[in-house]
């Protein structure tokens, strides 16, 4: 009797009824749970394994190349000629980390943690160097990102444009896909952070598949596996096409522009190569959604509960009229986002514009959030502290550089290659990456200096291959583990393991190809490449 009640007082189309907290938790697989046992002992025997005994013959003689003044004079320090034991205890502490991060053994932002402890106890880097990645650049963006998101979150000005925006081109089903590509576009030019817009855009569009008759579970529908599974690509691609679209793209900016000589990686330049690339794609997984894996059926294509769009409506005119600090939120982040646009002429970096917007949002009477009300996830703060602190010791160690030269003579690479076999293997292991790495930032601090040490080697320009690979770090869709926003969406049960895998995988492979297709075209205009296809 109970569960009939329950069952009767459910209102599909009350947007309170899908808040983070009432969703069901992600359940871990049996794999999942065995790969958690398992993580920790592993991660400890191959630390030990190849921190202390562990002799890799053709390691021994590779020599770090293109170091900067400050990491070769610290390798000189830790070690003689060829793949000393410090180069070993940087491969150790990254195996390591890799496990853990991989089985979720423990909390990521422990494995950080303990990460950084252990490079400062094995002299891989100097306590400065670890503990002063909390306070990278790239941090500190992220951090006042949240701040300027919260402002979103307080005002409500994200739900009102994303209503609004439902209401006015709600009325068929294909017009309701565009308004939200269009939303996460917008969302993404203001909100470095993919979960928060999940977050802002669950309760919403979960309202409108049930409008359209899906509710989840045993009334899943086509329209429903579109809807969610859009919202969730285009959460993550809508990000790269801006330079602040994540902390994980800031991060590629940095250090592609420390290897370039730059001071900053500009937002200009980032967002004409990569907003299109964004764009196109989008409208690919429109198509390939609709009309090739989910084809919508007639009865999908009209709204099926009488008044549902109306209580959108409802919804929207409850807000009331914009209020005085939905103008300001607004004022303040088209600010940010124009300062942002314009860097190359005021010459103001990303994160000091987002202090600048974060200053005047948290300033009494003038600003519209107080510090309590800013939700910064600092678990994910630590995190990336972490992941930040291993491309140090990366860095100080050279050991991507000195990896690629080990693997590309393995695999018979040479100054003979062609680029295009180069660029192809590249943009691949970073694309297909995001199937097994949780982390952005993870990726982005291991596939970049790679592309810039590949570029290096081969005496190709360091953006040819750096650039093309920075573009790919958003494609985290796939499934349900490979982003938060990914395991978010998926406790929705609005689609299964294999609708998300079907769609994400078949939009990861044409992104490959149109990563190509941009190389030897977009790329190529703006002088990034000499096309993918050309002989070097």
């Amino acid at each position: 009797m109970d569960e009939q009640t329950q069952t009767v007082e459910f209102n599909p189309l009350d947007m309170n009824n899908y808040k983070i907290e009432k969703l069901p938790k992600m359940q871990k697989s049996g794999f999942e749970k065995w790969m958690a046992i398992v993580g920790g002992p592993l991660a400890i025997i191959v630390f030990i394994l190849l921190g202390w005994f562990v002799d890799i013959p053709f390691l021994n003689n590779l020599v770090p190349e293109n170091l900067d003044t400050t990491a070769l004079k610290r390798y000189t320090e830790l070690g003689s000629e060829g793949f000393t034991r410090i180069n070993y205890m940087m491969l150790a502490i990254f195996a390591a980390a890799i496990i853990l991060w991989i089985t979720e053994a423990v909390p990521n932002y422990l494995t950080s943690l303990f990460l950084i402890l252990a490079m400062v106890l094995t002299h891989v880097t100097t306590d400065k160097v670890a503990y002063a990645q909390l306070g990278h650049p790239v941090m500190w963006l992220n951090i006042l990102s949240f701040v300027l998101a919260s402002m979103l979150v307080k005002t409500q000005v994200a739900k009102r444009f994303a209503l609004w925006l439902v209401v006015k081109f709600g009325k068929n089903s294909t017009m309701v896909v565009f308004s939200f590509l269009l939303i996460n576009i917008v969302l993404s030019a203001f909100i470095s952070a993919t979960t928060a817009k999940a977050a802002i855009l669950l309760p919403i569009f979960m309202v409108v598949c049930a409008i359209y008759g899906d509710t989840g579970g045993d009334k899943r529908t086509n329209f429903g596996r579109n809807l969610v599974l859009q919202n969730l690509f285009q959460i993550n691609v809508g990000a790269s096409g801006f330079l602040t679209g994540s902390g994980a793209n800031l991060l590629a900016g940095s250090m592609i522009a420390g290897a370039m000589g730059w001071e900053i990686f500009s937002f200009q330049d980032w967002f004409k190569v990569a907003f299109p690339l964004c764009v196109v794609l989008m409208l690919i997984g429109w198509f390939v959604g609709t009309k090739l894996i989910f084809p919508l059926k007639e009865n999908e294509k009209k709204p099926q509960i009488a008044g549902g769009l109306a209580y959108l409506e409802n919804e929207l005119k409850a807000m009331g009229k914009m209020s005085f600090q939905e103008y300001k939120a607004v004022f303040i982040f088209l600010a940010v986002l124009i300062l942002w646009a314009t860097d190359k002429q005021h010459g103001i970096n990303q994160t000091a514009v987002a202090f600048i917007g974060a200053v005047v949002a948290l300033t009494p009477k003038i600003g519209i959030v107080k510090w309590n009300e800013v939700d910064i996830p600092w678990h994910l703060m630590l995190f990336s502290a972490g992941a930040y602190t291993l491309g140090a010791g990366l860095d100080a160690t050279g050991l991507p550089k000195t990896i690629v030269d080990a693997a590309f003579n393995g695999l018979g690479i040479s100054q003979q290659t062609p680029f295009w076999v180069i660029y192809l293997l590249l943009t691949g292991i970073m694309l297909f990456s995001a199937l097994i790495f949780q982390s952005k930032t993870m990726r982005a601090l291991i596939f970049i200096p790679i592309s810039i040490g590949v570029a290096q080697k081969f005496g190709y320009p360091i953006m040819s291959l750096a650039f093309p690979v920075a573009l790919l770090i958003e494609h985290v869709y796939v499934l349900p583990f490979n982003s938060k926003p990914a395991a978010l969406l998926y406790t929705t049960n609005h689609y299964s393991w294999g609708d998300t895998f079907k769609f994400g995988f078949t939009m990861m492979l044409i992104s490959w190809v149109m990563i190509v297709i941009w190389g030897e075209t977009v790329l190529r205009c703006f002088g990034y490449t000499n096309g993918v296809f050309f002989i070097h």
